[in-house]
């Protein structure tokens, strides 16, 4: 499959308006450990190679261990995520197939009990960012397996 547009050239002010809610994200109140849990998760429901792989590669290095990503797709039966981590990929899920699941008031209540309200909107904030990069990429067919995560400082 080969690329259909350079999107960071067509439309570079819209790429500008991506990063600056990732800028957001990088100091919100989700810790970068779950953002990247998220990412993952997001991106295998909508099936987005590009991203998969960008994100995996992310959390490895950023010290996420190989079984809690391979376990990602199945976490509700997995014993190695917490309550907080649980509650935050249910969410990541229910906005993910919004069209299917439109976010009963007692699935919110029950991501509230694990979360704050700032926690809760940075959270959904990064949820359809990650939905908006999964999109863009999936529709201009970025090729996968081509990215390499930010060298240690």
């Amino acid at each position: 499959m080969s690329s259909r547009i350079d999107h960071t050239k067509v439309a570079p002010g819209a790429l500008q308006a991506m990063f600056g809610l990732e800028k957001y994200l990088a100091e919100c109140a989700i810790e970068q450990s779950l953002r990247n849990l998220i990412k993952v998760r997001a991106s295998q429901i909508n099936g987005c190679a590009y991203c998969i792989d960008m994100h995996w590669k992310d959390a490895r290095a950023k010290g996420e261990s190989e079984q809690r990503l391979y376990g990602l797709s199945a976490w509700r039966e997995a014993p190695y995520y917490s309550d907080r981590e649980r509650a935050a990929l249910a969410w990541t899920e229910e906005l993910t197939l919004i069209a299917d699941n439109r976010v009963s008031d007692e699935f919110y209540e029950r991501t509230r009990r694990q979360l704050s309200e700032q926690e809760v909107v940075d959270l959904t904030i990064a949820v359809v960012t990650i939905n908006a990069w999964n999109r863009i990429t999936i529709s201009f067919r970025q090729e996968p397996g081509t990215y390499q995560p930010a060298s240690p400082r």
